[in-house]
């Protein structure tokens, strides 16, 4: 229900976890395998030499400084820039407002209800269930309009439609309260408190 790049995330972890792997096993490698050491032992020396060659020859006029430094500079710059850049997409979508409406009654004026008070009546009001192991509610802003989405983790011989039925009968009592319909995501998960939690019967 948010904005969050999920397949983006997904991507970077992914390469993030290869480059890693590759590098501790290159270790691992050098460490253990001494064909492995001799080739890394008669490769390196070359390509640290070519590098040095490279600021050699890209010295200033007159100074020993190299302007690839002012490239690597601006490179790390731009890794920085997409970095932020990719932190200020993660969870967006979340919304603190439920409802918003103009009152035109003897004190006219705008009437805003918080996310926060959906949120606090349905986890208060699952609270305690010993057919839950856990539960959230959080608002979100779809296409403009706010919407809840509802995370229920039941424990091990829960049905989860009678779950999702008995749920169902809250959010449509807090909307009678409210006096606005307030589309609802209710998600049912598994977890390891799900599958190491005892199943409890509700009398």
């Amino acid at each position: 229900m948010n904005s969050t790049p999920s397949l983006l995330n997904r991507i970077l972890v992914t390469l993030l976890g290869l480059v890693l792997l590759a590098a501790g096993l290159l270790l691992i490698l050098l460490a253990t395998a001494p064909a492995v050491a001799s080739w890394w032992q008669s490769w390196s020396p070359g390509v640290w030499a070519g590098i040095n060659q490279a600021f050699n020859a890209t010295r200033f006029p007159g100074r020993g400084e190299s302007w690839l430094w002012i490239l690597v500079a601006l490179a790390l710059l731009l890794l920085i820039g997409l970095m932020v850049a990719w932190i200020a997409q993660q969870g967006k979508g979340r919304n603190n407002l439920l409802a918003a409406e103009y009152d035109p009654g003897e004190v006219p004026g705008d009437v805003h209800i918080g996310g926060g008070v959906a949120e606090q009546a349905v986890k208060h009001a699952l609270a305690g269930r010993p057919d839950l192991a856990g539960a959230s509610v959080t608002t979100y802003s779809v296409n403009g309009s706010p919407a809840l989405k509802v995370r229920l983790l039941p424990r091990q011989g829960v049905a989860p439609h009678l779950l999702a039925a008995e749920v169902s009968g809250l959010l449509s009592a807090l909307e009678a309260v409210v006096g606005r319909e307030t589309p609802v995501l209710i998600h049912i998960a598994a977890g390891a408190r799900t599958r190491f939690g005892r199943a409890e019967r509700v009398r």
